[in-house]
């Protein structure tokens, strides 16, 4: 290691970071060490010294002025920070995990019969669906439930992405109804066109909130919640192809097309209502 020369000693309380940044700048190149109590800052060339000690009156005295250009800052997206400002949409992604959680590790039947459409038992190894009665937290539950890895993956992140963005611009109360709404209507129409049996998943309410997103801002043009078209076109395409079969096929599974179908229309019609209510409402205010 090269011996280096003392060019400047001053107390431990003084700020040398300008005069730092200058000698930079004049391409001194230097160390600030801590010894007894003191800064002391040395250089590689001893011709040097007087440089920085000239460089440190000029700069003390008045005779030069050192301004440190602010760094410029880095901000995330708040849409990345911000996220406690939808908490209903962080629970419903939260109650769905636990859902899965219970499917996952085998919990014990009873406590999912307790969320499915209708209760079930299990008799001879076979399924014997009863009635839902009032129980009406199971027009529900059903949400809540998810059968596998992708099911739940794919149904957080599209929860996240529309839910997180229809909450911040309508208010949590809203967002907690519109998906109370939804739920409730692509479960029943689930269970008006297959019957009694399992099915769950949040997909209905992701695509009652995809209806709503792309309907309400056509009556609300200030709620900047529209979807883009090319991601509007792949959720109606995979629809369609989930309506068509073709997914089944694959093997992949039967895929509750109703309840896609009736949070969509659902959420479409939701959007509308909001929508002319909003719009009636700043008439008014004209």
């Amino acid at each position: 290691m090269p011996q280096l020369h003392t060019a400047l000693r001053v107390g431990i309380e003084e700020d040398l970071l300008p005069l730092s940044a200058l000698l930079h700048k004049h391409a001194v190149p230097h160390r600030i060490f801590e010894e007894d109590g003191q800064q002391v800052l040395k250089v590689q060339h001893e011709a040097q010294a007087a440089k920085v000690n000239a460089l440190y009156r000029a700069w003390r005295s008045g005779e030069l002025n050192i301004e440190l250009a602010e760094r410029p800052r880095i901000d995330l997206p708040r849409t990345v920070l911000n996220w406690r400002s939808v908490p209903v949409t962080i629970g419903l992604i939260l109650l769905s995990v636990v859902g899965f959680g219970l499917i996952y590790l085998n919990a014990p039947m009873r406590w999912l019969a307790f969320l499915t459409f209708t209760p079930f038992t299990l008799v001879d190894s076979q399924l014997a669906f009863d009635n839902v009665g009032h129980q009406y937290w199971r027009y529900i539950t059903p949400a809540f439930l998810h059968f596998g890895w992708l099911h739940i993956v794919f149904n957080s992140l599209w929860m996240w992405e529309l839910g997180a963005k229809v909450e911040r611009v309508m208010g949590h109360l809203n967002m907690l109804l519109l998906f109370l709404v939804i739920a409730l209507v692509s479960n029943s129409s689930q269970y008006l066109f297959g019957g009694a049996g399992l099915f769950g998943g949040m997909s209905g309410v992701v695509y009652g909130l995809l209806g709503f997103s792309w309907v309400a801002p056509m009556l609300q043009p200030a709620w900047r919640i529209q979807p883009a078209p090319a991601l509007m076109l792949f959720m109606v395409g995979w629809l369609l192809v989930c309506m068509l079969g073709v997914v089944e096929v694959l093997g992949f599974g039967a895929i509750a097309n109703a309840a896609h179908l009736g949070g969509l229309l659902c959420g479409a019609v939701l959007g509308a209502l909001f929508g002319l209510v909003s719009r009636t409402g700043d008439t008014g205010h004209k």
